[in-house]
């Protein structure tokens, strides 16, 4: 069986782009970029936004060239000190539907050569955001610890992202939830070989991930007071 969507093609474009990150060479190879790349990922939010839906219907799957789930290709390259034009990696963001931008809580897609991933949650929440989640996880321990020590969740996921050095404001540094109030990110990451990529079941196993991460995404919902 053939996978549909990501081929070795997939990943040898991504490490050619990686070696060559120029707008000449990819002037070039730009048949390639749709046709390995941007093509098999639209296919892939196309054809998961139904098994999605069955999660939670309010996480958005718009297989879109731009301003859909699929993220910015090109880099902002403005007031960065790195000037290469191109990501050289596939970032597939189903977010929230109230969410403005890509720190909605969501589930994501991460496919770059030897560092693939599945993640869940939201990454870098503003001030407000933060807080609430914070406090959540203060006044609910015991919900906090079934969202993060559920058989399924842990068997594949490990939280990730930044945390303070120091206790927030308003907590005590031996709180008993410390460890987590000190998050700056709340994202869990799955990893994922190059094998699992080319998978012909690698879409199921994406919305497997994705399940396995649901108690952990309703506990991030509810904290934010957003519909799940």
């Amino acid at each position: 069986m053939k996978n549909r969507y990501f081929t070795a093609d997939s990943l040898k474009f991504l490490r050619q782009l990686s070696q060559h990150n120029n707008r000449d060479w990819f002037a070039i190879h730009k048949t390639d970029y749709e046709v390995t790349v941007r093509t098999p990922a639209l296919q892939l939010i196309t054809d998961l936004a139904d098994d999605l839906a069955a999660i939670s219907p309010h996480f958005l799957a718009q297989a879109k060239k731009s301003g859909g789930s699929l993220m910015r290709f090109y880099r902002d390259v403005r007031f960065a000190k790195d000037k290469r034009p191109y990501k050289t990696n596939i970032g597939i963001q189903f977010r929230h539907a109230l969410g403005k931008d890509v720190h909605a809580p969501g589930f994501y897609v991460h496919i770059e050569p030897d560092n693939c991933f599945v993640g869940a949650g939201i990454w870098r929440p503003d001030a407000t955001a933060l807080g609430k989640i914070r406090d959540v996880i203060a006044e609910y321990p015991g919900k906090w610890q079934d969202a993060i020590r559920g058989k399924h969740f842990k068997q594949h996921f490990e939280l990730g992202g930044e945390s303070l050095k120091r206790p927030p404001r308003g907590y005590a540094k031996d709180h008993p939830m410390i460890k987590d109030l000190k998050r700056k990110d709340f994202i869990a990451i799955t990893p994922l070989d190059n094998e699992q990529i080319l998978n012909p079941r690698f879409r199921k196993l994406v919305l497997d991930r994705f399940h396995a991460a649901d108690d952990y995404m309703r506990f991030l919902c509810k904290a934010l007071l957003l519909y799940y």
